[in-house]
């Protein structure tokens, strides 16, 4: 197996670790200090330090902040499981460590960009811009599937979930290469060591917890989160991938005329040639949208 190189960072992070809701969360700066940083929020099984690569691609020296979810990279781990208003709640405390009480501007991926958006509708005072990419919701659920839903939890509960090892970081970067060709190898090694620590007993083990692989009991409504981003009052952006793997299971609601019917003025940016990690695979592009978007201040 051919040894990877690695990404060289560009700017330079600095770590921070503050308590919030009874569970350390550790936070990444980007550069100058400043009370007022744009907020960056992973997705689903990522970590922080991975918008490293759109961070070092934006061409203004803008000062940013990204944090760990809970349950995920270095933060903290909840003993009662995961549950999505909680990451919502998560938000509210670390925008007033963050922002100082001023409204913030938010750029979310995957589940941050979800996050990013519901609550822009939810305390709309508190945001100024938000910016999702690749963030637009789960497909509708039916009251029918709730018996099933319920009954495949409760079986889960009687299991323990896990994520896989991997002999080493290499390993792991090559069935991430695998799982998308258009990621640069240098970036590959760099998301592998970002998504993985050595195990005790050898080999590498991701940083996540497995607890979030347990299903949520509750249906998603799509009407909820509509009602959310319809209340939002920030200039909002939605960027999706042409080839994204997730957003053709949503049908007539992947639409861009579907989303500016729940959300007033929004800018919807389709990125051609890229999939989901967009950010990953093409981070000048999506900085370059990104940081326009920002600046139109």
């Amino acid at each position: 197996m051919t040894v990877q190189t690695i990404y060289r960072p560009r700017r330079v992070a600095r770590e921070e670790r503050i308590s919030v809701r009874g569970i350390e969360h550790r936070i990444l700066r980007f550069g100058p200090p400043s009370a007022d940083p744009v907020v960056l929020l992973h997705g689903w099984l990522d970590t922080a330090d991975t918008f490293q690569f759109l961070v070092d691609a934006f061409a203004s020296d803008l000062p940013f902040a990204a944090f760990d979810w809970r349950g995920f990279g270095g933060s903290g781990w909840s003993a009662h499981g995961y549950w999505f208003p909680e990451y919502f709640a998560d938000l509210d405390f670390l925008l007033e460590h963050l922002c100082a009480g001023a409204p913030a501007r938010l750029v979310g991926h995957s589940m941050g960009g979800n996050i990013a958006l519901i609550y822009s509708g939810i305390r709309p005072e508190r945001v100024r811009r938000v910016v999702s990419l690749e963030g637009f919701g789960l497909p509708r659920s039916r009251p029918e599937d709730a018996p099933g839903r319920y009954r495949d939890w409760l079986q889960q509960l009687r299991e323990s979930p896990s994520f896989g090892e991997y002999q080493d970081f290499q390993e792991l970067a090559h069935r991430l290469q695998r799982g998308n060709p258009r990621l640069a190898p240098e970036m590959a090694m760099f998301v592998a060591r970002a998504w993985a620590r050595p195990a005790p007993g050898g080999g590498v083990r991701l940083v996540a917890d497995p607890a979030h692989k347990m299903l949520n009991p509750y249906l998603y409504r799509r009407e909820e989160a509509g009602a959310c981003w319809s209340r939002i009052t920030a200039p909002a952006m939605l960027v999706l991938a042409e080839q994204s793997e997730f957003l053709p299971r949503l049908g007539e609601d992947g639409r861009p005329e579907a989303f500016r019917q729940w959300i007033p003025g929004l800018r919807v940016e389709v990125m051609p040639g890229v999939s989901h990690m967009l950010h990953h695979e093409r981070p000048a592009e999506v900085a370059r949208l990104v940081e326009g978007f920002l600046l139109e201040e």
